[in-house]
């Protein structure tokens, strides 16, 4: 009887290991997550594939939401004095999480670079704001944005309808920005070829080739700029970094590695 209630035993305590484990693989697997993956909103402060995520609202009024990622002690990259920082506006249709999701942000981070991106006045966990309703004053909200971030001198990548709050601040404190990426914006027929020509920021002109209506529009206003590139990405719409963000990296990182 003892070798029957021995071997019972042990059936016994497999089956009951096997139980265990079954139920901590789940909880396993849902530990690790991409730095470009859809975590939850609320989270704050989460390490995500050698990075960490960090969201929050900046200081001062009026209240804005951000967020960036920082490389982890794995990364091949870490901040590099020598390098601009890089702030990310956003679409009508997006949000900053746009950029967490693409991996655009981990992807700087990777390289060496601060990147943040913000939810503009109404979208995202930004609240709307009534100074943005003037030119002045989405000018003096991106005083506001820099100061608060303590971003000095950044690359400024503008997509669509973030125009309207990037092409008056380029036009105003152009000398303030190590950088500016036009991606389709809006707004550009609104400024006039000599007030283009005055603006000695470099610049990446970004957009897709499908893109014929405002992609092609805001190139022909935007090539007045005197230091400007064009980098056009095939097969792509209005929306080109989500349509090839391959392409947009590649070209957003060419861009830049090349200013000093």
């Amino acid at each position: 009887m003892a070798p029957a209630r021995s071997r019972l035993g042990l059936l016994l305590l497999g089956a009951l290991l096997t139980l265990i484990l079954y139920l901590l693989l789940p909880a396993a697997q849902h530990e690790q997550r991409p730095a470009g993956g859809r975590p939850g909103e609320g989270q704050r402060g989460r390490r995500a594939a050698n990075a960490t995520v960090r969201t929050a609202m900046a200081a001062g009024e009026p209240p804005v939401f951000y967020r960036e990622v920082s490389a982890g002690p794995r990364a091949s990259g870490t901040t590099s004095r020598g390098r601009p920082d890089v702030l990310f506006l956003h679409g009508q249709a997006f949000t900053s999480k746009t950029w967490e999701a693409l991996g655009t942000l981990a992807l700087l981070a990777r390289e060496g670079y601060r990147a943040v991106a913000i939810d503009l006045p109404g979208y995202g966990d930004s609240p709307l704001v009534e100074m943005v309703a003037t030119v002045e004053g989405r000018v003096a909200f991106l005083d506001h944005v820099l100061q608060e971030l303590g971003m000095w001198r950044p690359v400024l990548v503008s997509p669509s309808m973030s125009g309207r709050f990037a092409l008056p601040f380029l036009l105003a404190r152009g000398d303030w920005l190590a950088g500016f990426v036009p991606i389709a914006p809006v707004g550009t027929k609104d400024y006039t070829t000599e007030q283009y020509r005055q603006v000695q920021t470099p610049t990446l002109i970004l957009y897709g080739d499908h893109d014929t209506s405002l992609g092609s529009q805001a190139l022909q206003s935007l090539r007045h700029l005197p230091k400007h590139r064009v980098a056009m990405v095939p097969d792509a719409g209005h929306a080109c970094y989500l349509d090839k963000p391959e392409d947009f990296h590649q070209a957003l990182l060419a861009f830049l590695h090349q200013l000093k």
